[in-house]
């Protein structure tokens, strides 16, 4: 699929997307619930027990981030531009592949980009510094991958980011400011935020951010979203600030999405995207669904579908101004919502599609393709957008 183009969050005139390390933050349990108002004859819970519901439940947080803090790295790494050296720092997790030996740090792409592996130091919570062996990068999530040695680290534990509802409580965990070792907590604000402005050349294309108040700054970027459980919920990778500093809006992404571009990663050295075959209306408005026959705005409208080398979509008969409803079951969301739906799917493998066509709904089946094999599309304008 191609977008036509990516907008910004917000009005760019109040809000400007800042890249910065965070973490993550879950359910926080308390030991008895609280009554707004007593009952008649009951004068509610006591002070004592109050406090030691609130005790209770900081031991909790305590235990999780002891859980958690020797699996978090912090990340400096020198790059050359413009012909002075910059230097970026960020965080990292310590993660282990479930098919591929070794130890990895999960990070984002921004704070690697551009650094030779003698120019990026990762050190680890006991203070050891090293550099890693190999890496491997994914501008389109913004993630990186670095194996360091493996010297029996402790790693994290991968989380599930599906169960992660909003008001969940959530740590986020890294080095703001250089400051190693610093745990914030804080809150799910929102989730499925796709639309945000990252680069200047918009290559960070599969956005599904979890939204969070937990306290993100510079030097959080690439350290995890912890839930109540101790398992990494997402990477933080960006705050939306006026000044640079965290304002309570930070974006990270979900473990999910996270986990399966590790994966592909570290056993096939590049993510295997599947690939689609059409472009999307990125402004499907109310008025160009009634012009459909569609009560409002939803799903993923078609544009265009692309005809080189026999595309999924040719061979599905799917058509412009198709409006994809549901994806394998998943109720389509927007055109953002898609394109992460199609491009985190399994290669070969059919998947059924819901689509409203003709004032009509339609049942249609397409097999899904690795999108390497369409780089060379019809318009090279569109090649890098394709799905």
């Amino acid at each position: 699929m191609a977008r036509g183009s990516i907008s910004v969050l917000g009005s760019a005139a109040l809000l400007s997307i800042g890249l910065a390390i965070g973490s993550q933050f879950s359910v926080l349990p308390l030991t008895q619930p609280l009554n707004a108002v007593p009952r008649e004859g009951d004068r509610g819970p006591t002070a004592p027990s109050i406090a030691m519901a609130l005790m209770q439940s900081g031991e909790h947080i305590s235990k999780v981030s002891d859980q958690v803090l020797p699996s978090v790295a912090h990340i400096q790494a020198i790059r050359s531009e413009n012909e002075r050296k910059v230097e970026e720092t960020g965080s990292g997790v310590l993660m282990r592949s479930a098919g591929v030996r070794g130890l990895f740090v999960v990070t984002n792409q921004h704070v690697v980009r551009g650094a030779e592996l003698p120019s990026v130091d990762v050190i680890l919570a006991d203070g050891t510094r090293v550099n890693p062996l190999r890496s491997y990068r994914d501008s389109e999530s913004d993630l990186a991958i670095l194996q360091i040695p493996d010297g029996g680290q402790p790693s994290a534990v991968w989380g599930d980011s599906e169960s992660v509802k909003i008001g969940h409580f959530v740590l986020a965990v890294g080095s703001p400011f250089g400051l190693s070792q610093s745990v914030t907590l804080g809150i799910v604000s929102a989730k499925g935020r796709r639309d945000l402005s990252l680069t200047s050349d918009q290559s960070v294309t599969n956005q599904d951010f979890i939204q969070t108040d937990a306290a993100i700054n510079p030097g959080n970027s690439g350290g995890p979203l912890i839930d109540m459980y101790g398992t990494v919920v997402g990477i933080n990778t960006a705050i939306a600030s006026n000044g640079g500093g965290n304002e309570g809006i930070g974006f990270s992404i979900p473990s999910n999405m996270v986990r399966r571009v590790f994966e592909q990663l570290v056993s096939h050295g590049r993510v295997r995207r599947a690939y689609l075959g059409v472009e999307l209306d990125n402004d499907f408005n109310e008025t160009t669904a009634k012009r459909l026959g569609l009560g409002r705005a939803r799903g993923a409208r078609i544009m265009r579908v692309y005809n080189q080398k026999n595309s999924p979509a040719v061979r599905a008969g799917l058509k412009p101004d198709d409006v994809i409803l549901k994806f394998n079951g998943v109720e389509v969301l927007d055109e953002n919502h898609l394109i992460n739906l199609v491009s985190l799917s399994d290669i070969g493998v059919q998947v059924d599609l819901e689509v409203f066509r003709g004032r009509q709904m339609a049942m249609l089946a397409v097999t899904l393709m690795d999108r390497e094999e369409y780089r060379t599309a019809e318009d090279p304008r569109n090649t890098f957008n394709t799905r």
